[in-house]
């Protein structure tokens, strides 16, 4: 038999300046870490979530490399594209930020924060067993909406600054209570992702097998 295996996510609410207070750089180099996650420059989160940048002005053209660390320490950075006025996300999710630079001087003020969206770490399928036959439930509490997704990328072994492809599961998406569901197909990993909600969600899932 498999060993059951428990993870639980929750995330506090959304805070649009955490990290970065607001402020306009003048100039290529880096933001000025001073939000309320912030102890010496260094941010640290309730949990890997991601980073929101605000923008007041059309960033257009303009870049931002936040760097950090996940989960059980690993480095991690992520470029982030400027937009026009108006908010953009990692796709990453950061536990601590411990840099972010931006490539030219900012349009206007920006502050750098967190949404509603942070996963859990990416739990690894043993591809060994024949079937694979993970069965998972998920178990909320409080007010909370999330999607399980799955990869078929080795995401251990992806370069710093890259990140697996996610695909969302066939029914477990969007959900906002209590659920169970299955992969029974080759899979690489799986993760549940928080879209929204302070709520908590706690995946308990099992692999068929010796």
């Amino acid at each position: 038999m498999g060993v059951a295996i428990t993870r639980t996510k929750q995330l506090t609410a959304a805070s649009a300046n955490c990290v970065c207070l607001s402020q306009t750089p003048l100039a290529a180099g880096n933001l000025t870490i001073n939000g309320s996650a912030a102890t010496a420059g260094v941010a640290t989160l309730d949990t890997q979530r991601r980073v929101l940048f605000t923008f007041a002005a059309d960033e257009t053209g303009h870049t931002f490399v936040v760097y950090g660390t996940k989960q059980g320490g690993s480095a991690i950075q992520e470029t982030v594209a400027g937009t026009t006025a108006g908010t953009v996300a990692t796709v990453q999710d950061f536990l601590t930020i411990t840099r972010i630079s931006i490539s030219v001087a900012a349009t206007g003020a920006l502050t750098v924060g967190t949404n509603t969206v942070g996963a859990t770490d990416w739990q690894s399928v043993d591809t060994m067993r024949e079937p694979i036959n993970v069965g998972a439930q998920i178990v909320t509490a409080g007010t909370v909406n999330y999607t399980v997704q799955y990869t078929n990328q080795n995401f251990n072994a992806l370069p710093t600054g890259t990140y697996p492809v996610a695909f969302n599961h066939p029914t477990l998406v969007g959900q906002t209570t209590s659920q169970a569901g299955s992969f029974t197909t080759p899979i690489a990993g799986f993760r549940v992702l928080i879209n929204s909600g302070t709520g908590s969600c706690t995946l308990t899932y099992e692999q068929a097998g010796p």
